[in-house]
């Protein structure tokens, strides 16, 4: 993701710890990135697992965000988090007035 120096946008930073129930974890993780990418003020995703999972989703702003976190199928899928998934979660929400970037290659 590539902005001009004027833009800023958000990032919601999602990290968890599971429990050890993961069936049917990962179908649902790649559907909710594919829903993700068609709402409105989708910017991008990025995601890491070990111990922690992090999982940070860019957004141009705040209704966004909140139109993701309402959307019908991704709250089925926080529900099922809650109740099978995940042990403890965070969600924090950051505006990003900058970025920086290095690409040895």
């Amino acid at each position: 993701m590539q902005l001009s120096e004027e833009e800023s946008y958000y990032a919601v930073i999602f990290t968890s710890k599971q429990t050890e129930h993961h069936s049917g974890y990962a179908e649902m993780a790649n559907q909710m990135e594919e829903l993700a990418k068609l709402q409105p003020g989708y910017l991008g995703m990025d995601h890491a697992r070990s111990e922690l999972g992090i999982t940070i989703s860019y957004w141009k702003n705040e209704p966004a965000i909140l139109n993701w976190k309402n959307q019908t199928d991704h709250l089925i899928a926080q529900n099922k988090g809650k109740r099978h998934w995940y042990s403890a979660y965070s969600v924090r929400v950051c505006k990003v007035e900058r970025e920086y970037h290095f690409n040895k290659y």
